[in-house]
């Protein structure tokens, strides 16, 4: 957007064709007694609005890059194609949730009475990138912890469904305090005056709890069982990917899922 010509009764600006919200909007003519008054407010709209479009242009780009490479290192961990797309859509469900939950508290205005503020029909325009890449790296960081430990259960002979269930077992205190410590930590920004400082604390929270609860101790070892063997399914072509070995105790031989009747001796 470029500043043409500015007289005493009117102020004219040439709008590029690729904004056309930008063009529709600052279709205006500035009387000479409000000129002075309205310049600055005009100044500061064209910015938000240009902010805005480059920030929409570089959100696909921002979400694309993160699933992607999430994508790729679940697969090289855990050399399972399953588990790599399970844990994208997991985390999506996450961050979906949260999502959801800022739109009734403060854009629907359901938390208006309960945390003190008036709602202006919308969230922070900054915050829906932000906490997609906070609660994508604090998801992903829940998830690798815990298939880490049903791995090596799995590596040392163990079911499918055994392993899971040993996995659970033991990373669910460590999963639940740390999970308890940031969504104290975050709820403090709720107590703020600054609305956006409230969005963020709630979202990120709400984020946290649900991830740490429902998804991660409920969905993540039901879909696990449900799939049993398929979790580790990993097509030949992909068979070049390293190994990494997530113990370093020798693996035994895996309990069959049934075991044959023991032969009677002679």
């Amino acid at each position: 957007m470029w500043l043409v010509g500015v007289n005493l009764r009117t102020v004219v600006l040439s709008v590029p064709p690729t904004l056309p919200t930008l063009h529709h909007a600052l279709a205006l003519s500035y009387s000479a007694g409000g000129l002075l008054t309205s310049l600055p407010v005009l100044i500061m709209a064209v910015g938000a609005i240009l902010w805005m479009h480059h920030k929409t242009s570089a959100a696909p780009i921002v979400f694309g890059f993160v699933l992607v490479f999430a994508f790729i290192l679940l697969l090289v961990s855990f050399r399972s194609i399953v588990i790599a797309v399970k844990a994208i859509l997991l985390n999506l469900l996450s961050v979906g949730a949260a999502y959801g939950v800022l739109v009734a508290v403060f854009q629907w205005g359901w938390g208006e009475s309960f945390l003190g503020f008036h709602s202006n029909g919308g969230i922070a325009s900054w915050l829906p990138i932000f906490m997609f890449v906070i609660l994508f790296g604090l998801s992903m960081d829940y998830h690798v912890f815990i298939l880490s430990r049903v791995r090596e259960a799995y590596d040392r002979g163990l079911k499918t469904e055994d392993a899971v269930a040993h996995g659970i077992s033991t990373t669910a205190g460590v999963v639940s305090s740390a999970a308890l410590v940031m969504v104290g930590v975050f709820a403090v920004f709720a107590l703020m005056p600054i609305l956006d400082m409230k969005e963020m604390g709630i979202g990120l929270a709400a984020a946290v709890l649900i991830d740490a609860t429902i998804v991660r101790a409920v969905l993540l070892p039901a879909t696990m069982k449900l799939l049993g063997e398929k979790n580790w399914y990993l097509p030949r072509w992909l068979e070049w990917l390293p190994r990494l070995e997530h113990d370093p105790s020798p693996p035994t031989e895996r309990a069959p899922d049934a075991a044959p009747a023991a032969a009677l001796g002679a």
